[in-house]
């Protein structure tokens, strides 16, 4: 760390500082936290009143000031409430596009003291299933396209009321979210309601390797800690390039950003976006899917001054910018994550900048509630191969098979702990057991430390990352062992251009068996989202290379194909 980063991160932190750290206990366990951290998601949401007509989110035509949304999330808290039903400590789940009905559904949730259960807009009727009746949400605030995908479930679902995003005829068990939040007249306040920083916030679904989601509970402090981690960011750039950094308290940035989200908002990248956006008086701009044309439209017509998106998104950004002829340096910040950043992608942009661009990634995961290690501006530059520093209230250990932390500079995996780790997942205690020791959080990343900077060099957890959309091999491989004819299978990560990997399936057929890959495409696809079906399968002559407790040996079959062994083959 230079001396000028070191001196200016003890002025923000230190006593009397806007971003003091101090003591306390968290789940019985004392680590730093913030002394003026916001305590809850609610604060949060009280706070951005006071940005009254400022422009808080633009959707096509639509645009909403923060008052106006202020008193959308009061008629929808009034509805939830009285007519719904809903309870502090309830489960609502959440199923939409990024529509800005979404960001209005996660904050009406959190002022009323209910838990947001985000569902994944790509499930199919059967993972929606799963995640309905997981986390026992009585509400569910969803679109036309996520209602039509329960529909074929809903007996097998607990009766619950459903406030829809529709313009449409609905069945008399749903209601258009449009009539609860267009009504008119002045709406009631908020609720009276008590919420405490260690009260769940929210439920995010994350696979693991036994194919079975797990929801990882977030509390208010877990992601009131992740948004003052992002402001201290902010502010510690801010201090060395000699501007002005806000008083104690306040986290709000010197100038106004207009923020392009591309995350989806129920991923941990999007929705820490959509509450940092709302806590610092930004303008969240969304899009209906990504599509680099009008990215860049927005660019010129909105004034973008900030991007957030997994790799692919900022390279196709780039792309479309150069072809378009629209200066890049206009983008003050660019955010990157959900996926390995390629050094290359950060060279380009301040090539193509001059370094005027100040790119970000972070290292996390939904168990962190996004970043616990931070890399920004002109240490990202320097180190492009590094997810950077550990926040500064974070604690990060290299522990090896035992436990035991290793010597800077070894390889072992990469355990996590702070005031944004979750505690452990919901209604499972053996796989929270199996994740957690003393509020550590095993990563499962392979990971080493030089110079406090934290590289990570692979991934122990046997995980594909498509575009930025984990694609956990044990859930896809469970589902073509079923297929009869299917007699051993391995699905593994191979290197692509756009989407950072592609899912592939290696197959061994019963012998005689007439199985195509289409066959075996279509029959999975019936059960999982599209991004999880394997783009690429092959057929193996002999069997999957295994170790001698059985397990695929899953480094040796890429390093098979890479060579082009004549033992896996098309179909």
């Amino acid at each position: 760390m230079t001396d000028a980063r070191a001196e200016a991160l003890t002025r923000l932190t230190g006593p009397g500082g806007p971003f003091e750290i101090v003591n306390e206990e968290v789940n019985g366990i004392e680590m730093p936290v913030y002394r003026h951290c916001p305590p809850t998601m609610r604060t949060v949401f009280e706070q951005s009143l006071e940005f009254g007509d400022r422009t808080f989110l633009v959707y096509g035509d639509t645009r909403w000031s923060y008052a106006e949304h202020g008193t959308r999330v009061r008629r929808l808290a009034h509805h939830l409430r009285t007519v719904a039903g809903v309870q502090p400590g309830d489960r609502v789940a959440i199923g939409m596009r990024n529509y800005p009905e979404w960001v209005l559904a996660f904050w009406t949730v959190q002022v009323i003291g209910a838990v947001a259960v985000p569902l994944n807009a790509w499930w199919t009727p059967h993972e929606l299933e799963y995640g309905m009746t997981d986390s026992g949400a009585t509400a569910a605030i969803v679109d036309d396209e996520r209602l039509e995908r329960l529909r074929p479930v809903l007996e097998s679902l607990p009766s619950a009321p459903y406030v829809v995003r529709s313009r449409g005829e609905l069945p008399d068990w749903a209601i258009a979210l449009g009539d609860v939040i267009e009504t008119p007249g002045e709406p009631p306040g908020l609720p009276d309601i008590a919420i405490a920083p260690d009260d769940p916030s929210t439920i995010m679904y994350t696979s693991g390797t036994t194919g079975l989601p797990k929801g990882a509970v977030q509390t208010h402090r877990n992601h009131t800690t992740n948004l003052t981690n992002t402001a201290l960011a902010g502010a510690l750039g801010a201090e060395l390039a000699g501007d002005a950094v806000p008083p104690a308290g306040d986290s709000e940035p010197a100038t106004h950003s207009i923020a392009l989200q591309t995350f989806p908002f129920f991923h941990i990248g999007g929705l820490s976006g959509l509450y940092a956006s709302t806590a610092f008086g930004s303008t969240l701009v969304c899009m209906y899917k990504w599509d680099p044309a009008e990215a860049v439209r927005l660019v010129r017509d909105e004034g973008i001054t900030a991007v957030a998106g997994v790799p692919t998104v900022i390279r196709q950004l780039f792309d479309e910018l150069d072809r378009e002829g629209v200066a890049a340096s206009e983008l003050g910040s660019i955010s990157s994550g959900g996926a390995p950043v390629p050094p290359s992608l950060i060279d380009r942009i301040g090539e193509r900048s001059g370094r005027a661009i100040r790119p970000a990634n972070g290292y996390g995961l939904t168990e962190t509630t996004s970043a616990v290690v931070m890399n920004s501006g002109d240490d990202y530059y320097d180190h492009p191969d590094s997810v950077g520093r550990p926040v500064p209230v974070a604690e990060v250990s290299i522990r090896n098979e035992f436990g035991e932390s290793v010597p800077d500079g070894q390889t072992a995996e990469l355990w996590v702990r702070g005031p944004n780790v979750v505690a452990g997942y919901w209604n499972k205690p053996e796989a929270t057991i199996d994740a957690f020791t003393e509020g550590w959080f095993h990563t499962g990343d392979a990971a080493y430390l030089r110079d406090g900077f934290v590289y990570v060099v692979d991934r122990l957890k046997d995980v594909v990352l498509r575009g930025g959309e984990n694609v956990y091999c044990a859930e896809v491989e469970a589902m073509i062992h079923a297929i009869d004819g299917v007699l051993d299978v391995a699905v593994i990560g191979l290197p692509h251009d756009i989407l950072g990997e592609e899912v592939v399936g290696v197959v061994e057929l019963v012998p005689g068996a007439q199985l195509t890959a289409a066959d075996i495409q279509r029959r999975i696809a019936r059960q999982l989202a599209a991004f999880k079906v394997p783009s690429i399968m092959l057929r193996c002559a002999a069997p999957l290379p295994r170790t001698a407790t059985g397990k695929v040996l899953k480094r040796n079959l890429r390093d098979a194909l890479a060579r082009a062994d004549g033992d896996y083959v098309p179909f």
